[in-house]
């Protein structure tokens, strides 16, 4: 959703791609996969999907549940964590999710996506911020389905890639889609905003 103030777009590379990164593409990603997950509902499902940063700053989304419950207001250093942890995040699931050739970088640095994440410290709402858990949960069920959704047009998009170079466009659309939900969700469970986040690919 366009209002929505959390957004990740992806300069699209459908054709002429690199067919030999793509078949090693499990193997290349294994580093970010190490740091900041791989493809998948990251927040919560344990350190094989968030990575060591990932890990970390959703130790941190509990100390600053506490922290806003209690007070109404978020710690800036925790939420700037766990924007840069967002931020690369972002671009590692570009690069696994077979969306873009490029290596990703280590960090923050120049790569083909827009990836937003601002976050809000005064003003929070505490019985949302309190309940988060079982907020969140809907959102969970729903990601599961369109993640196993995901994992078969992922599967045909990389023998696509290896036989033709070109990712089908409609199902990159859909990889992208994807992402930026399972990103949005994540921002809501590490308590950057309030916002209820869509149910929606756009």
């Amino acid at each position: 959703m366009a209002d929505y103030p959390v957004s990740f777009e992806v300069e699209p590379q459908t054709t002429e791609r690199n067919r030999m990164t793509v078949a090693f593409r499990l193997i290349l990603a294994i580093p970010h996969m190490l740091l900041v997950g791989g493809p998948g509902f990251g927040i919560g499902v344990g350190g094989d999907r968030t990575g060591a940063l990932g890990t970390v700053a959703g130790v941190l989304a509990v100390i600053n549940w506490f922290i806003i419950v209690f007070t109404g207001r978020a710690n800036e250093g925790i939420l700037s964590l766990q924007q840069y942890y967002l931020r690369w995040r972002a671009r590692a699931l570009a690069y696994e999710a077979l969306l873009r050739d490029e290596y990703p970088p280590f960090g923050d640095g120049d790569y083909p996506v827009s990836a937003d994440f601002p976050a809000v410290v005064e003003d929070r709402n505490r019985w949302t911020v309190g309940f988060r858990f079982l907020l969140v949960i809907p959102q969970a069920i729903a990601l599961l389905f369109v993640l196993i959704a995901w994992g078969v047009t992922a599967l045909i998009g990389w023998f696509a890639v290896l036989f033709t170079g070109r990712y089908p466009d409609g199902l990159w659309q859909f990889g992208q889609g994807v992402m930026r939900w399972t990103l949005r969700v994540e921002v809501y469970i590490l308590l950057l905003r309030d916002e209820y986040p869509p149910f929606s690919l756009k």
